[in-house]
């Protein structure tokens, strides 16, 4: 039913408005804490090495519960995580209620895509997932950009109160909305880990961390970026996180159609966007109408790709959607952990201008990955084909 998938894409708006919503407020929480922006941040990279680090195990204890339960036990620790910061604790209680929420982003997200398509064709499953991955692209041209214009307007903290209340929102529609959804038929964890033997899988995996890695080098300090480096005011920076979404949006629903048709095309043609945008950027310096058009592209290639990465982790374990989901949302941010990380080191050792150049590179790594899946992909049929 498209009801679940737009349930659980509202979830994913408040998730996202929480993960992503400091990108837009990083250099002001930096002044404010008088720390580095790297430090800063840590805000970001450290959410992101949680979820890395405890997705899969969170998402395999949590099989076997109630799937609304699960949904709004997750969305409800987001929202206290939006109302503490709001009050601008010490820095590290900001970051440890940044963290809390991080360890049931990967169990929300896998529940949700297994709720969205629990009661579907097999044929519309990859529509009805690009329905719950449109909340990245919607958060990016509606909640992000609004909480990062208002903090622009009077302070960084009002920004985790637009969290705070889509969390809330979120969390009344869970509520009233889905109904009860226990678990029939628990898989057991050597039935789902399996998939770990899998040469495709592992090979689908490292795609996912570069492809991710790539994107976010640049991605995590987008503020930073186009402060420094073209030159952009704070309200300038929130237009163009509004012009990045809105383009976003559109990008995840022809994401999903070309999915539909062929997902390893489909992945590839978007990852280029990590090569491209290198070079689109360098060349668009010191004109304000290239430079719009190089963030609008930007925004295109960039927003499909957690949903690419999912459908691609998933296409090559078909049986294991949710473990299989949450180890793609737990390497997708350990990928963010180390682009920030990377990013952040560019900063302080060269300068933000040189941050895309690490994506370029990470980029060709996860290309590199679709052209060795493909290869043994073929093999395999070649192999099949002759035995029968």
């Amino acid at each position: 039913m498209k009801k679940y998938a737009y349930i659980g894409c509202l979830g994913f708006i408040a998730v996202i408005t929480t993960e992503f919503g400091v990108i837009g407020i990083l250099p002001q929480i930096a002044d404010y804490y008088k720390i580095s922006i790297d430090k800063a941040g840590y805000l970001l990279s450290a959410f992101a090495l949680i979820i890395a680090l405890t997705g899969p195990f969170m998402t395999l204890l949590t099989s076997g519960f109630n799937r609304k339960s699960v949904m709004f036990t997750a969305i409800f620790i987001f929202l206290i995580t939006g109302i503490v910061s709001y009050f601008s604790p010490p820095f590290w209680l900001l970051m440890l209620v940044r963290i809390l929420p991080a360890f049931l982003q990967p169990v929300y997200i896998a529940t949700a895509l297994s709720v969205a398509v629990s009661q579907a064709d097999k044929k519309y499953s990859n529509q009805l997932m690009s329905i719950v991955f449109s909340g990245v692209a919607i958060a990016m041209v509606t909640t992000v950009p609004f909480a990062t214009w208002i903090a622009s307007l009077w302070s960084w903290e009002y920004s985790f109160l637009i969290q705070s209340i889509v969390s809330l929102i979120a969390l009344i529609a869970i509520y009233c909305v889905l109904p009860s959804m226990p678990v029939k038929e628990k898989k057991t964890y050597g039935s789902q880990i399996k998939i770990l033997t899998q040469p495709t899988f592992i090979i689908s995996t490292a795609m996912n961390f570069f492809m991710i890695t790539a994107w976010f080098s640049t991605y995590s300090y987008f503020a930073d970026y186009l402060n420094k480096a073209k030159g952009m005011d704070s309200t300038m920076v929130s237009y163009m996180l509004f012009l990045f979404g809105i383009i976003g949006v559109i990008a995840n629903w022809i994401a999903g159609k070309m999915l539909s048709k062929n997902i390893t095309l489909t992945t590839a043609f978007f990852l280029s966007g990590t090569i491209i945008m290198p070079v689109l950027l360098y060349w668009s310096d010191g004109t304000m109408i290239i430079t719009i058009i190089a963030i609008g592209v930007w925004g295109f290639l960039y927003s499909p790709s957690f949903l690419n990465a999912s459908t691609y982790m998933i296409s090559s374990a078909p049986n294991s959607l949710e473990f299989a989901n949450s180890l793609a949302t737990s390497f997708g941010n350990l990928g963010v952990t180390l682009g920030t990380t990377l990013g952040g080191w560019m900063i302080i050792r060269y300068d933000v201008q040189y941050n895309p150049w690490i994506g370029l590179f990470f980029g060709l790594l996860a290309l590199l990955m679709i052209g060795l899946r493909s290869m043994i992909e073929r093999k395999k049929k070649m192999v099949t084909a002759r035995n029968s």
